[in-house]
């Protein structure tokens, strides 16, 4: 018990090892019926549900394993030996899952077996031994970044990875923290195996579990709330906000949730970043594989936030953080200690600390629409995939222009399909315009939509995506109408304070166009790009949510004389947030409201 107590945990000592008081017991109680409230556990029944989807999935990859045994011509004894093992990680591994998560799940396999056959075989396999009806949206794709299935089991949402290790067998006692399994694995495998290596560590690295994964689930639910809940938009993951977690978890050993959460927002809004945050020291392993190291690696220096993982080889898991969202997380860690702070000490309910972002009411003053647009479904689910894993280039980009003070990227995409009759009516849809979009289908924020093939191309970038790109033809629908999809991805922009709005970002939007328009499969018959400068006022109505107060557009009553009104046009025409500077820019109208469009 003695050396219990004394144990470090992490690579410092704790800052507190004092035991809760029984108001701080009292406001942990509050916390867990707050996420009850906000619908943040499921039902044992579900819960079951899940166990009894995992038992099921276990079975076909025994047999799958054997099946493809015997086409190898293996002896009976080795076939029945292979054995073959699933492993789950991200948020179900964590025990932070909820109504509607999905179950991210590890095939580990033995040498003999290829991903080729997985891909090829398993699908089908999965498919006979599960009950009548039981699989639905069984979605391969073979080479994403990290090649991947997409199934809905019984209502359950599946993420099946696939890892094969130079064994000869894989029993089910097998404990993937052994480093010496990584010998001789391809980089993908080892990709594949990091997810449950990392999450086992995080697990094995905090002194309560419990504890851990209830102020996990409060951090979790807050960053969402806030929308800086996104690794591809330059926000942290799952996985990084439940290292953040951890480490505060092990320097206040024996605290509550209640508490680690408010030591949390304010730990981590004043943490001496680019120190990392590491959950113990960086290892060294069997593998020429690169471990993160500023000291040796150029790019590893320039990680604003690095939070490293625990499970060799360490990697970063905040590369993507930008300047810009950088600040917008430092501000939301210090508004978030505020509000903590006072419930902490019963002056706010927990509920306040849930409380929805406000980038589209309040945030700001202009903003970036990102339109990325395809004549074909297939095509658009690539294509705004690709867009999407780039936002954030564009983001570096406006950076460094001397009077934005940020760039702030929405951690989502806006869905919208759109009728048109007229080539005309297409093109204005490209730049932006939503007169023409469809009344009938409802917009869709890309991580509702959650499709395998758009999450792959964003993730990994289209680049290793092999999926067909569609036709350059628009889809047409019985009564002749053009169908056009676009996705649309805003942008946030804060002046600097004292800059006027004569600023110039030709540039940087023409960068980001030429990034994205060099794919590989890029076609200017199908895909389009646009950037289009929109007013708070003249945002579209989907964007908000019901109870939301939309900005109005300030009425002057102020007389301007003549050459002012020319000269302020002039600025406005500059800035190119206001005004396109351009002459074919109109001002175009919506069931929504007016906006002003402009092709970057």
């Amino acid at each position: 018990m003695a050396a219990q107590t004394t144990r470090q945990w992490g690579v410092t000592p704790p800052i507190s090892t004092a035991l809760p008081t029984e108001q701080e017991l009292a406001t942990n109680d509050t916390l867990v019926a707050e996420l009850k409230r906000q619908n943040n556990f499921e039902s044992a029944e579900e819960t079951e549900k899940r166990t009894t989807v995992l038992r099921s999935i276990q079975k076909v990859t025994v047999e799958f394993v054997r099946q493809v045994s015997k086409r190898r011509g293996l002896p009976q004894s080795s076939i029945d030996a292979a054995g073959g093992k699933i492993f789950t990680y991200g948020s179900y591994r964590l025990g932070v899952y909820g109504p509607g998560s999905d179950i991210d799940t590890l095939v580990v396999v033995p040498k003999h077996v290829s991903r080729d056959d997985f891909f090829e075989y398993f699908p089908s396999l999965l498919e006979r031994m599960a009950p009548p009806g039981a699989i639905d949206e069984l979605t391969p794709v073979p080479d994403a970044f990290v090649p991947i299935i997409k199934l809905e089991y019984s209502g359950i949402s599946i993420d099946l990875i696939f890892a094969r290790l130079m064994l000869s067998q894989v029993p089910l006692n097998l404990d993937l923290k052994d480093k010496s399994l990584l010998r001789g694995v391809e980089e993908k495998d080892l990709r594949c195996l990091n997810g449950t290596r990392v999450t086992d560590e995080i697990l094995e690295l905090v002194p309560q579990q419990k504890t851990f994964r209830h102020a996990l689930r409060g951090v979790k639910l807050w960053a969402q709330r806030r929308a800086i809940y996104a690794n591809v938009m330059g926000f942290p993951g799952g996985v990084a906000w439940a290292m953040l977690v951890a480490r505060v978890c092990q320097l206040y050993p024996h605290a509550t949730s209640s508490v680690i959460i408010g030591k949390f927002f304010r730990i981590m809004s004043q943490w001496a970043w680019p120190q990392p945050v590491l959950l113990k020291a960086i290892e060294d392993g069997p593998l020429q594989a690169r471990v993160w190291n500023p000291k040796v690696y150029n790019g590893d220096r320039f990680h604003l936030m690095p939070i490293i993982t625990p499970a060799y080889p360490s990697m970063c898991a905040t590369h993507n953080i930008t300047m810009s969202t950088k600040k917008i997380i430092i501000r939301e860690l210090n508004r978030a200690g505020d509000i903590a702070d006072r419930i902490l000490t019963g002056r706010l309910p927990w509920n306040n600390l849930f409380e929805r972002h406000t980038f589209f009411s309040q945030g700001y003053k202009y903003y970036l629409s990102v339109v990325a647009a395809s004549r074909s479904k297939e095509a658009q689910l690539i294509w705004s995939g690709l867009v999407e894993s780039k936002v954030r280039l564009l983001v570096a980009n406006l950076e460094t222009v001397d009077n934005i003070e940020l760039a702030h990227p929405f951690n989502k995409g806006f869905d919208r399909v759109h009728r048109c009759h007229t080539a005309e009516e297409v093109d204005r849809v490209l730049s932006g315009d939503l007169q023409f979009q469809a009344k009938d289908i409802e917009t869709e924020t890309t991580d509702l939509a959650n499709d395998p093939k758009h999450g792959a191309a964003a993730q990994g970038g289209a680049e290793n995506v092999d999926v067909p790109n569609g036709t350059d033809k628009a889809e047409q629908n019985g009564e002749g109408q053009y169908i056009i999809y676009t996705t649309t991805y805003y942008v946030g922009i804060e002046l600097a304070q004292g800059a006027t709005k004569s600023l110039d970002i030709s540039w940087q939007t023409k960068e980001f166009k030429d990034i994205c328009t060099g794919w590989a499969q890029y076609n200017a018959d199908l895909n389009s790009l646009n950037i289009v400068h929109t007013r708070n006022y003249d945002l579209p109505g989907d964007v908000f949510e019901p109870g939301e107060v939309r900005p109005e557009r300030v009425k002057r009553t102020k007389t301007i004389k003549k050459s002012d009104a020319a000269a302020r046009k002039r600025n406005f025409a500059a800035s190119n947030l206001e005004e396109s500077a351009t002459n074919d820019a109109k001002r175009q109208h919506s069931s929504s409201g007016p906006r002003s469009a402009v092709s970057a």
